[in-house]
């Protein structure tokens, strides 16, 4: 199975995935436009998420960083006036110097992470979405600001009047993507920002036409109205799409074949005929792995009535 990643959402249900699923039949597709430099190394978020729930160190509280982390050195760089945006752990920027290590050397992103994985002793395969530069940018009434400066410099405060990827148009879908694409035809489409997170990874040149071909399943990210976390309605509103689960499962019409949408949403069933895609209910919380666990048996069984 082919997994499209990006949030704390998709790891979620991650974790159940690989209570049901031996790790070497996953993979997972991560979404690179939240990737910035900072301090002179390449810092993954999404990636990162991934690599540290797989090799056991994340840290669950946040969904972010590693469980245990300590920040001197982020403290004496702010002390000595270095203005590092984000708040990255000791142990954490050490991933990041050993990727950027890594690539200046000549790698590619995709070489370096799947390195990472192997020094983490991750068995799931993790593959950056490309390898070129994309980025994430907000309009804001304070100008276009990359996301990680609108989410974490300014505390997703500002008013959004759009939101685009800069470099889309030229970025290629990586070739290992590729290569696991022409291997797997079960695609889940995880419970992640559409338009930060997915929208990168499906705007990709080429990635609508192979998923159309594909058996597609996606679980929201909404419930009624609201995202479970993060600014995704704010940005679907942006782009003119409608906060909710239907809005999503537009947004993938073209290739999604099944939504599952939570128990407790209020949007009716019968509204996602008009673009020919069938839907389930679950819980879709997961706030235990228990939950995940059974929301992930359920996605393994709707793969095999497709």
């Amino acid at each position: 199975m082919i997994i499209f990643s990006g949030g704390t959402g998709t790891p979620k249900l991650l974790e159940g995935l690989c209570e049901v699923m031996p790790d070497e039949e996953i993979t997972v597709v991560v979404n690179t436009a939240e990737d910035i430099w900072l301090s002179g190394n390449l810092v993954t978020p999404d990636i990162d998420t991934v690599l540290y729930l797989l090799s056991d160190r994340l840290d669950r509280s946040r969904w972010w960083g590693i469980k245990g982390d300590t920040y001197r050195t982020h403290k004496n760089l702010v002390e000595q006036g270095h203005n590092e945006l984000m708040m990255l752990g000791d142990v954490d920027r050490a991933t990041h110097i050993m990727r950027s290590d890594l690539m200046r050397s000549g790698m590619t992103l995709t070489e370096a992470t799947m390195k990472l994985c192997d020094s983490f002793g991750i068995k799931v395969k993790v593959l950056p979405m490309s390898d070129d530069p994309v980025a994430t940018i907000v309009n804001t009434i304070e100008g276009e600001i990359h996301f990680q400066d609108f989410w974490v410099g300014k505390r997703g405060e500002p008013e959004i009047l759009g939101v685009y990827q800069q470099g889309i148009e030229k970025a290629s879908i990586s070739s290992s993507v590729l290569n696991a694409l022409e291997d797997e035809d079960d695609v889940l489409i995880g419970p992640s920002n559409p338009v930060t997170s997915v929208g990168p990874i499906i705007e990709l040149n080429g990635m609508r036409d192979i998923l159309r071909d594909k058996n597609v399943i996606s679980v929201s990210p909404i419930i009624g109205n609201e995202p479970v976390s993060g600014p995704a309605a704010r940005l679907m509103a942006s782009k003119g799409m409608e906060v909710s689960s239907f809005g999503v499962a537009s947004y993938y019409s073209d290739f999604v074949d099944h939504m599952i949408v939570d128990e407790r949403d209020t949007v009716e069933d019968k509204r996602f005929i008009e673009i020919d895609c069938t839907v389930s209910r679950a819980d879709t919380l997961m706030l235990s792995v228990d939950v995940s666990i059974g929301l992930s048996e359920r996605i393994l069984e709707r793969f095999l009535d497709i």
